[in-house]
C-alpha cells in the first residue's frame, strides 16, 4: 500500500474507498465466552449503530470462545437475521486466540474488536478506524487514561490500570497510555506481519501486539473515549493481573537479548522519510550522537575508574594506557551495536581493529597531555591529572564519532536491500477472499499469503449506505 512521493515530502499510504458491493472495508470482532444475557442486545446496538453512522460495508464477527451456555444458539440466530452478522467458533478459550484466528481469516482492510459490555461509548469507532482508514496509522487504540476521556469506574480498577501502565512504561518504555482498554483497531496489511510474532492467547494479547508494533517504528493512533465499567464484569482480575506480568516480564527479557525478529516488520508499509537520502541532510545523525554521547559518557566513568585503580600500582602514563585500551574495546563494542545498529558477529573484529587504531589517537592526545603536564609541573596532583584527562579525553572524543560515522561504521544503506522489498503486495477484485472461503455464516479458517484487497471508490449518487451491500 505504498504511494509514491517525491524527497522531502510526508509518506502516504493508500486511502481505502469504498466498495459498492462484497468485500466490507471494516470487521468488528466481539469476543465472546457465555455471554448469553449481553450478546443480542451488544450485536442490535453496534448493527443499528454502524448501518446509521458508518459510511463503508461492514461486518460483525462473533468469535464465540468455546462458550458451555445458549451462546451459540444466540450467535446463530442473530446470524440468520442480520446479513452483516457472521459467527466464528473456537473450542478453546482466549481472547488473543479468537482474534487472531478471526483477524488472520478475514477479507476486510480494517480490523477492529470491542468487548460485549460495550463499557466505550460507539460514537468513537469512527473515529477510531478513520485514520486506519485514511492510511495515516497502521493501528489505533482507545484510551480511557487520555486527558479528555470520561470515565466512570471505581477506585480498584482505576488504580489497576494506571498501575499496570505505569509498570509497561518503566519496564518496557511504551508510550502508548492503554494497553487494556477493549476497543482496538489495524490494518490488515499490517495484522498479516504483526501476528505471527505475538505469543499470548489470552487478555495480555493486546500488550504484546501494541509493544511489537511500537518498537517496530509502526504508528499507534490514540483516541479519546467515553467509558463506564461493567459491574457484572466476569474479568478475574488477579489472574489476570498476574498473567500480564508474566507477559511484561518475557517481552522484557525476550528485546533485551534480541530474541524478537523486529526486523521483520520495522517500517514495511510505506515511504518513511528517514529511509529515503535527503541532501544536506545526513541520515540518524541526531539519534546517533546521543548514543554516542551517552556511551561516551559511560565510558570516560569506565576509563577513570580504571584508571585511578591502575594508577595505584603502577606509573600515570601505563595506568593511561591499559585504562584506555580495556575501555576502548568496550566503547567500541558498544558503539557498534546501540549507535550504529550493527548487529551480529560479522566484521566485529575488523571494527574492533579499526577502533583500535582510533584508541591510539586517543591515546596520542591524553599521553601527550600527561606528557605536557608533567614537563609543566614535576609532582602534579591526582585531581589535577584528571582534570588534564577529562580534557583531552573530550577532544579525543569529537575526533571518534567523527571516524567511527566515516569510517569504522559508514552508511551503507544504498547498497543493503529494505526490508519492505520483501514484502509484495498482491491485489484482488473487490468481494474476492485472498485464499480464504466464506460460507453463509461460519468462516473456514485457512493460512494465506499477504494481500491487499483494491476496493473501489463509492458511487456518489449512494445516499444508504445499506443500498451498496
Amino acid at each position: 500500500m505504498r504511494t509514491d512521493s517525491s524527497p522531502g515530502t510526508l509518506p502516504a499510504r493508500e486511502h481505502l474507498p469504498a466498495a459498492p458491493a462484497g468485500t466490507p472495508v471494516l470487521d468488528v470482532v466481539i469476543p465472546v465466552y457465555n455471554e448469553e444475557k449481553d450478546l443480542q442486545p451488544c450485536v442490535r446496538r453496534l448493527h443499528e449503530h454502524l448501518a446509521r453512522t458508518f459510511p463503508y460495508a461492514f461486518r460483525i464477527t462473533i468469535a464465540d470462545n468455546a462458550s458451555t451456555d445458549t451462546t451459540p444458539q444466540v450467535a446463530a440466530r442473530l446470524a440468520a437475521e442480520i446479513p452483516e452478522v457472521t459467527i466464528f467458533r473456537l473450542e478453546q478459550k482466549g481472547r488473543g486466540r479468537a482474534l487472531r484466528a478471526v483477524w488472520s481469516a478475514s477479507d476486510a482492510p480494517v480490523l477492529a474488536y470491542m468487548d460485549v459490555d460495550l463499557s466505550t461509548d460507539l460514537n468513537a469507532l469512527l473515529p477510531l478506524v478513520a485514520p486506519l482508514i485514511s492510511g495515516h496509522s497502521d493501528l489505533a487504540i482507545g484510551s480511557r487514561l487520555a486527558r479528555s476521556s470520561r470515565v466512570v469506574r471505581g477506585p480498584k480498577r482505576e488504580f489497576i490500570s494506571r498501575a499496570y501502565n505505569l509498570i509497561l512504561r518503566g519496564s518496557l518504555q511504551a508510550r502508548f497510555s492503554d494497553a487494556q482498554c477493549g476497543f482496538k483497531a489495524i490494518r490488515r496489511d499490517v495484522a498479516q506481519v504483526l501476528l505471527p510474532l505475538i505469543e499470548d492467547t489470552g487478555w495480555f494479547f493486546d500488550t504484546e501486539m501494541l509493544v511489537l508494533a511500537e518498537r517496530a517504528g509502526l504508528r499507534i493512533h490514540e483516541v479519546p473515549v467515553d467509558w463506564v465499567d461493567d459491574p457484572d464484569s466476569t474479568v478475574h482480575i488477579v489472574r489476570t493481573a498476574t498473567d500480564d506480568l508474566k507477559g511484561v516480564w518475557r517481552i522484557g527479557r525476550a528485546l533485551a537479548t534480541g530474541a524478537l525478529p523486529l526486523d521483520r516488520i520495522a517500517r514495511p508499509f510505506g515511504d518513511d522519510p528517514r529511509d529515503r537520502e535527503i541532501k544536506d541532510v545526513p541520515r540518524g545523525l541526531a539519534r546517533q550522537l546521543v548514543g554516542f554521547c551517552v556511551v561516551g559518557a559511560l565510558s570516560t566513568l569506565f576509563y577513570l575508574l580504571l584508571y585511578s585503580g591502575f594508577r595505584v600500582f603502577t606509573g600515570s602514563q601505563i595506568a593511561n594506557a591499559l585504562a584506555l585500551l580495556v575501555s576502548a574495546i568496550a566503547n567500541t563494542a558498544a558503539n557498534r551495536r546501540l549507535t550504529f545498529g550493527v548487529r551480529g558477529r560479522g566484521g566485529a573484529v575488523r571494527h574492533q581493529a579499526q577502533g583500535l587504531v582510533v584508541f591510539g589517537i586517543g591515546l596520542a592526545l591524553t599521553s601527550g597531555s600527561l606528557a605536557a603536564l608533567g614537563a609543566a609541573t614535576s609532582e602534579p596532583a591526582h585531581s589535577t591529572e584528571l582534570a588534564v584527562l577529562i580534557a583531552a579525553n573530550l577532544a579525543a572524543t569529537v575526533l571518534r564519532f567523527l571516524l567511527f560515522r566515516a569510517w569504522v561504521f559508514p552508511d551503507r544503506h544504498d547498497s543493503e536491500p529494505t526490508v519492505a522489498a520483501s514484502y509484495p503486495t498482491a491485489r484482488f477484485r473487490a468481494g474476492e477472499a485472498a485464499d480464504g472461503t466464506w460460507q453463509d455464516t461460519t468462516w473456514q479458517e485457512t493460512t494465506w499469503q499477504d494481500a491487499t484487497v483494491q476496493l473501489l471508490p463509492a458511487r456518489p449518487h449512494d445516499t444508504d449506505v445499506r443500498d451498496f451491500r
